[in-house]
């Protein structure tokens, strides 16, 4: 595994320490800074607030971006791609895994978009020898509404609605104690 640089006012280029490597490596396992922290060799009492430091350091997020860059690029895991997968499951279409007659499509007979949300697949083999055999495929498809409100979060539309919801003036109410003296109020 190759080292990240950085490069000094000179030009030339400074290894990161073997530590902070060591904590973006373990970063970059879960992206769990207290964690990383810990795995690293720092103190678990300092551990948060050591993994917070280091994730501000500007030569540590200029490393922790092009490992990712590289492992975006090596795994082909883009944010287009998860975006792309989010739609394919939130515009899913039941109908899509069925015949015009109605019988249920085989696996190899979908869409690509189609399959892409089928979660599972469950087989039961009906009837007896007298009568025949016959094959009832039961579809397990993926949760839409998870992915409409994953690509909700990432077009900002849970924003713009909490903005809008924070921009309504706020009902205020005021408790008054009545006087004792004073008459009650009429229904």
């Amino acid at each position: 595994m190759t080292k990240p640089t950085k490069q000094t006012k000179a030009g030339g280029s400074k290894p990161l320490a073997a530590k902070r490597q060591k904590f973006i490596d373990e970063y970059l396992v879960d992206l769990n800074a207290a964690q990383a922290a810990v795995r690293a060799g720092y103190s678990d009492a300092t551990a948060r607030q050591t993994g917070h430091k280091l994730l501000t350091n500007a030569d540590i997020q200029e490393a922790i971006t092009e490992r990712r860059a590289a492992l975006s690029t090596a795994t082909g895991v883009t944010v287009e791609r998860v975006l792309r997968e989010a739609a394919r499951l939130a515009f899913f279409d039941v109908r899509k895994l069925y015949r015009p007659d109605g019988s249920p499509k085989q696996l190899n007979e979908l869409d690509d978009d189609t399959a892409a949300a089928i979660q599972g697949l469950e087989v039961a083999t009906i009837g007896n020898k007298d009568v025949g055999f016959g094959e009832v495929l039961k579809y397990k498809v993926a949760d839409k509404n998870a992915a409409i409100e994953k690509l909700f979060k990432h077009l900002g539309m849970f924003d713009r609605d909490n903005a809008q919801q924070a921009a309504r003036a706020p009902l205020r109410i005021e408790l008054v104690p009545l006087q004792p003296d004073a008459p009650a109020p009429e229904d």
